[in-house]
């Protein structure tokens, strides 16, 4: 195993096969992550709605990577465990015109800046919000050409904002390219699940992540196994899928759980749909990400025996 460090710059903030990779990894390795926050560096303490508003948009997310790791072939699987994540102390959160859940109700732009202590913020009194922070994108190289924009999540992870991602965690990928070319950003220090207003608390992060590389295990999209922490409830095996309609992104979450259930832990198919019945949680991760919606299905893992998952 090695160590290596990534600088945030340059970021990049376009899905592209084609990028050349800032560094090169082995199975094994570990990487330590400078993220700017999802602005690239262009929001600041004290800025006011109005200069938030003419932000260069095009460079929204501003991901750090991509980083290629050695070996890996389209039908791999990526594991990413997520060793760290350190905030810097403040954050931001935003209501544009024209974007959220809620838009039609809120119409006027608002910038708020958050002071973060270690493990909570008081910025927004009375209120006292626990802070736990991940990187709201987390992805590797899609398998079409061209660049695509980093907002729609999907089967190559991404923009997933699934708060569950946090320090203890732990992301299993599809590979689509040679190399994977997995990249990270949009670290956010808090967010409630489906990011209502299009922002969590939005920082920069210090992120420390080992990959491990899986060979021929296909997956059908990202796979999370979540920390034992007080705020995700315990640890559990957590299904995503993202879609443009939210029915269709659970029932396919829920189906893949199923197929987790059989493979792993032996059930019928219909004891696994029973047992997602009356133990699972489905969950909205992200209501915001137009034209995507992300649906989380988790199931505890002290409800299981324990299994390896590859």
């Amino acid at each position: 195993m090695r160590e290596h460090d990534l600088s945030a710059e340059p970021t990049h903030s376009r899905w592209n096969r084609a990028l050349a990779p800032r560094l090169e990894i082995d199975s094994g390795d570990v990487v330590h992550f400078q993220c700017v926050d999802s602005s690239g560096a262009q929001v600041r303490a004290g800025m006011s709605a109005e200069e938030f508003l003419r932000i260069d948009r095009n460079r929204i997310h501003a991901l750090t990577g991509p980083v290629l790791v050695r070996g890996a072939r389209p039908g791999d699987v990526l594991e990413i465990e997520i060793l760290d994540i350190a905030h810097q102390r403040w954050g931001w959160s935003s209501v544009t015109p024209g974007m959220g859940f809620l838009r039609e109700r809120f119409h006027q732009p608002y910038l708020f800046t958050w002071e973060l202590e270690a493990a909570e913020t008081r910025s927004l009194a009375p209120a006292v919000v626990p802070l736990r922070p991940f990187c709201g994108v987390m992805g590797v190289a899609r398998a079409v050409d061209g660049e695509i924009r980093t907002r729609a999540p999907g089967d190559f992870g991404g923009n997933m904002d699934v708060r569950d991602l946090c320090a203890g965690a732990r992301l299993w990928l599809p590979v689509f390219v040679d190399g994977a070319l997995f990249s990270c950003g949009d670290g956010h220090a808090a967010q409630g699940d489906g990011e209502v207003c299009i922002n969590g608390i939005e920082c920069p992060l210090n992120v420390t992540l080992r990959f491990v590389l899986h060979r021929g295990d296909p997956l059908r999209g990202p796979l999370v196994a979540s920390p034992p922490d007080t705020q995700s409830g315990g640890p559990a095996w957590v299904v995503v899928e993202s879609d443009e309609d939210a029915l269709r992104a659970a029932r396919d979450a829920t189906s893949r759980m199923v197929d987790l259930l059989v493979r792993l832990w032996g059930f019928t198919a219909i004891h696994a749909y029973i047992l997602c019945s009356v133990a699972m949680h489905l969950r909205l991760s992200q209501v915001v990400n137009d034209p995507m919606v992300t649906v989380s299905a988790a199931i505890a893992k002290h409800i299981l025996p324990e299994r390896r998952l590859f």
